[in-house]
């Protein structure tokens, strides 16, 4: 009995489990689809597909039917790709999303209904436990898991990689298009700033350089990041802008006067030129992760990626150039 109490102490108070409430009830009778972010600056040094590998048994220990694992970054890359997925988990009647997030100092785990939209989760107030490792924080998980009856008898024995992603956009490539957008001077162009949720989605949140950072941290990140953009666009940009904190509607959008988005995505650069209907660029080159603009046009939902490839590391570079060919 003292060691029933202990044990629920220290799996319910430790510091290491945070997060809010606890497992959604379809964990326990649903299929789930984990999202993997993994640092590779993290040690010992393992692939985001080996962590799954490795997590995949203790998820099922905890009671979850796991039907299918891929990474955070490749189904984050725009808001297009993530509406792709969402579709896709639809059609095979996930209820939930384990998100692994993999930091040089920590492990954490985090669970949530599946929103049935592009959103993936519905927001980032989900259930949660962290630990110094994956081992440690998997047991953990694993542990809170089998206190609960599951009704998930029928599952895997090994992790499964489905054969989704920049693919499954070419079916879409007729919204990317590579020119520039008419009428930008009759309209304003809404810019959304990150770290607020005007920015590609919650699922975002839980990418390995971004989760656990502090309100803020993120709000002085935004801060600068807004110094910096109205540094360029002041002197690369002769139009309106709207700078943009929070999440509105494309009616609310366009009733200000604003028909146009402009989108930052970040990932390999042969990914994101696949996802947007290109040629990927193969070697080095394409395995380097830059940042790319894009301007969506919300009358006709068309996204106009430029004449010009301009993607960059640095994401001042890659606006700069995006600007410029903009005046082509």
């Amino acid at each position: 009995m003292k060691y029933s109490y202990a044990l629920f102490l220290f799996l319910f108070c430790s510091p290491l489990t945070h997060g809010q409430g606890t497992l959604p009830p379809t964990f326990f009778e649903g299929k789930s689809i984990i999202l993997v972010s993994n640092d590779p600056g993290a040690r010992p040094i393992i692939t985001w597909k080996a962590l799954a590998d490795s997590i995949h048994p203790d998820l099922v220990r905890a009671g979850g039917d796991p039907v299918g694992y891929f990474e955070l970054e490749q189904v984050a890359l725009s808001t297009a790709l993530q509406a792709v997925y969402a579709k896709a988990f639809l059609e095979r009647q996930i209820q939930n999303v384990v998100l692994i997030t993999r930091q040089k100092e920590q492990v954490s785990i985090q669970v949530g209904k599946f929103s049935g939209d592009g959103k993936i989760i519905e927001n980032t107030s989900l259930f949660g436990i962290s630990g110094k490792d994956w081992k440690t924080a998997v047991q953990q998980f694993a542990a809170i898991g089998t206190a609960v009856p599951t009704k998930n008898l029928l599952v895997a024995d090994l992790a499964e990689f489905p054969a989704l992603g920049p693919q499954s956009v070419a079916a879409n490539s007729q919204k990317w298009i590579s020119r520039n957008p008419l009428n930008l001077d009759v309209f304003r162009l809404g810019i959304p700033l990150e770290g607020t949720s005007a920015i590609n989605g919650p699922i975002n949140t839980f990418r390995y350089e971004v989760y656990g950072k502090s309100p803020g941290t993120l709000l002085a990140e935004q801060s600068a990041q807004q110094v910096g953009l109205e540094e360029i666009f002041s002197s690369k940009y002769p139009y309106e802008v709207a700078w943009l904190v929070e999440t509105k509607t494309n009616q609310e959008l366009l009733a200000d006067q604003i028909q146009f988005l402009l989108v930052k995505v970040e990932g390999r650069q042969a990914d994101l030129m696949k996802s947007m209907g290109l040629e990927p660029i193969s070697g080095e080159e394409g395995a380097k992760t830059v940042v790319k603009f894009y301007i969506r046009f919300l009358v006709r939902e068309e996204l106009y990626l430029g004449s010009t490839w301009d993607a960059h590391p640095d994401w001042k570079v890659s606006l700069n150039q995006f600007l410029d060919n903009l005046k082509k």
